[in-house]
């Protein structure tokens, strides 16, 4: 094998005219302005608003993907919508980590809302640096797509050992590097100054724990960007479809934080389903770049890649509902007829 085959540079091609991306990243910034004007009151979200506002950001993607079908055909659509589910499910597990965050920060809950947009910014900024460099890299040679299928089969390993560890997922704050390095530098209130992110306090300038909180979810955005751009060049090589499936997917994670808070715990196969999909398109961006050196190696096509990541989130979703089915009969039947015990304060013990 010569070096010129790991050399070789991947002609990208896109879809996009630049009118198609202007319109396309004047609508997403109007989106954004929107969900800023909504959040800057602080107040909680009813669940009738945040279904609301979660329907509306799922058929959004719905009808791009019918433009695209209609004025690019059927394979740039399927593209689209395989990209679009592998970075949904992702965003999903990402909201879980957001949740813990916002519970060890003690985030109020009217100020949620502000803290998960200003990590939905900060993420599609990544996003869309990492694009780029995956973009670069995968121009300069065939080698970006071993780089990009080995990623994600590590991240897949991470992942399932993780959730064979059986240890519930945890967020100390004390031991973030950013969080530390930011305390180091610069005051910290002790207190929530309502939805203010810099005080004065004793004639200097501090930060409050919602700026913490938000350079937190920051720090998470950049590990998240780290897999998901990755997984979703493995079904697309188009850059404007990358930057629209990480929109799309990005775009509503605040409302749908507040419709799936509940239900995120229950989904206790998730990271089995997703360490499965991550590493299925690893093995798949790994075949990819076999198939340009010897044309007889199989490739996964895109039709099949979007059964079987459906197919996996949709087993996972079923096995998570029969356990805990399972474990309330295990627990049998609640008496509430018995008297409420008061739980004493832990450290009253």
């Amino acid at each position: 094998m010569s070096a010129g085959t790991f050399a070789h540079a991947v002609e990208l091609r896109t879809i996009a005219s630049p009118t198609l991306w202007l319109i396309t990243v004047a609508a997403l910034l109007l989106l954004l302005v929107v969900d800023l004007l909504i959040t800057r009151r602080p107040r909680e979200e009813s669940m009738r608003e945040s279904i609301g506002w979660s329907v509306f950001y799922l058929l959004l993607p719905v009808f791009f993907g019918l433009y695209l079908w209609a004025d690019h055909g059927g394979g740039v659509a399927v593209e689209f919508f395989t990209g679009f589910v592998v970075e949904k499910s992702l965003s999903v597990d990402n909201l879980f980590v957001f949740m813990l965050l916002l519970a060890a920060f003690a985030v109020p809950a009217a100020l949620a809302r502000q803290v998960l947009l200003y990590g939905i910014v900060g993420a599609l900024v990544l996003r869309v640096i990492f694009i780029w460099l995956g973009a670069a890299a995968l121009q300069s040679g065939t080698w970006a797509f071993l780089l990009f299928g080995g990623i994600l089969i590590v991240t897949a390993g991470k992942i399932l050992k993780d959730v064979l560890d059986g240890g519930e997922q945890e967020v100390d704050i004390s031991s973030m590097r950013t969080v530390r390095l930011v305390r180091r530098f610069i005051p910290v209130t002790e207190d929530y100054r309502g939805s203010r992110l810099v005080v004065r306090e004793r004639g200097r300038l501090a930060l409050t724990p919602l700026a913490l909180a938000a350079v937190a979810i920051l720090a998470t955005d950049i590990v998240f960007a780290v897999d998901s751009v990755p997984a979703v060049y493995g079904v697309t090589e188009d850059p404007f479809l990358v930057f629209a499936t990480n929109a799309f997917a990005l775009l509503g994670l605040r409302a749908l934080y507040f419709v799936l808070q509940g239900v995120l715990t229950k989904l206790r196969h998730l990271n089995h389903g997703l360490s499965v999909i991550l590493a299925f398109i690893g093995v798949k961006l790994i075949l990819h770049w076999a198939h340009g050196i010897w044309p007889q190696v199989p490739e996964i096509p895109t039709p099949a890649s979007l059964g079987a990541i459906v197919g996996v989130l949709a087993i996972v979703t079923v096995t998570s509902l029969l356990a805990n089915r399972r474990d309330r009969l295990r627990a049998g039947p609640v008496d509430d007829t018995r008297p409420e015990t008061v739980q004493e304060p832990a450290g009253e013990r």
